[in-house]
């Protein structure tokens, strides 16, 4: 066994990027920014590893962990420090182990001229009564935005006109954990797919993937979280769901045939309701597999795909109150390309347990406590099949 230990060596060392065949070592970005953080590396590697750092100063400004391990990991983490002089400053994760090695220089900015990723234009998901939004939790280090139909930040109705959909935003994975917006026949219109990728103007640039010009690479598709054809009201309501941060890696078969009917059914849904409040997501903290870096990152693959929907309307099956709800869990696998989504539907208390979302807490205002707990406990309804 190797020793499990990092080595932090002080000495510079001149050495060239390099890797034995079967040994990788890849942080999802090799330019840092001069403010201190995280950014996850994995590893790629047949048996036992060790890694150390080695820097190109005498300061140690950086550490790694785990930083012992065996076979591939895509969840070791390299924290650093922030850079208060004006000039860059680099540094080389080495990877040992059996049979092998490889090293990746990475390099942190310096503060002149650059400033620190700044997510202040984020909302407090507090001041926003709306039926989509799950409950977001402190300290989770997700950040919450709002997009109005112009592809713009939401401020209010009286500044902002209607809301067009939310996302709660992971820096560190670079990807949102979930989309959340209204639906119905008048809000998914009948225009046209205008193909309009961008970056979103509510982040820096250098935050988000760039999928402007392609996808993430590793033959992942763009997967929209709010489908396209769920805004097809105007030009710019259409063009913000090409934003990168509404996209996460998905499998093309996956993308294009179970979960493409699924999309379609929840349109079928929203024809059939008054609004319909959905909230479409992706679990990947779990997942070992990384995207290409066409997109400037490494990107985890989800694992699973999910969607929450709560039904305001008229129909027979709802309640009193003229509520029900659905939700789904896929798994990201291409072997179900040709399945039935209904076979994963479920209680909204189902979904919530298997992805430690709370999913509409809102509702609680509207209806009770009681009423709202006795809708989430419940088996969907032949309505929804």
């Amino acid at each position: 066994m190797l020793a499990l230990a990092v080595i932090l060596s002080c000495c510079t060392d001149d050495g060239q990027d390099s890797a034995t065949p079967g040994f990788a070592i890849e942080p999802r970005s090799t330019v840092l920014e001069a403010a201190g953080g995280s950014v996850w590396v994995s590893v790629e590697a047949p048996g036992d590893w060790t890694v150390r750092i080695v820097f190109d100063s005498d300061s140690e400004w950086a550490a790694v962990s785990p930083a012992s391990g065996t076979g591939d990991m895509a969840n070791m983490l390299l924290t650093y420090e922030a850079n208060t002089a004006d000039g860059s400053r680099k540094l080389a994760l080495v990877l040992q182990g059996t049979g092998g090695s490889a090293r990746t220089t990475v390099t942190q900015k310096g503060v002149s001229g650059i400033s620190a990723v700044d997510f202040s234009n984020g909302s407090d998901v507090a001041q926003f009564d709306w039926l989509e939004l799950p409950a977001t939790k402190a300290g989770d280090g997700l950040t919450f935005f709002v997009h109005d139909m112009e592809g713009g930040k939401f401020e209010s109705e009286a500044v902002s006109g209607p809301r067009n959909w939310s996302f709660y935003w992971d820096a560190a994975e670079h990807l949102s954990l979930w989309v959340a917006y209204p639906l119905n026949a008048n809000l998914h219109g009948r225009g046209s797919r205008s193909n309009a990728w961008a970056l979103d103007p509510l982040l820096p640039a250098s935050a988000q993937p760039n999928l402007v010009n392609g996808s993430y690479g590793g033959g992942w598709t763009r997967g929209h979280q709010l489908p396209s054809a769920d805004r097809l009201t105007s030009y710019k309501t259409n063009a913000s769901t090409f934003y990168g941060t509404n996209m996460t890696p998905q499998q093309y078969d996956f993308n294009g045939e179970i979960w493409a009917r699924l999309e379609s059914k929840v349109r079928s849904y929203s024809d059939m309701a008054d609004t319909l409040y959905v909230v479409t997501g992706c679990l990947y903290k779990d997942s070992k597999l990384l995207s290409g870096n066409n997109s400037g990152f490494e990107v985890k693959i989800p694992t699973h795909y999910f969607k929450a929907l709560l039904y305001r309307g008229k129909s027979t099956y709802a309640s009193a109150n003229g509520f029900m709800a659905a939700g789904f869990l896929l798994p990201h696998d291409a072997s179900i390309r040709g399945g039935d989504f209904l076979d994963y539907i479920m209680s909204i208390d189902e979904l919530e347990a298997r992805t430690g979302i709370d999913f509409f807490p809102n509702l609680v205002g509207i209806i009770g406590q009681a009423k709202a707990d006795a809708l989430e406990a419940e088996e969907p309804s032949k309505w929804w099949k």
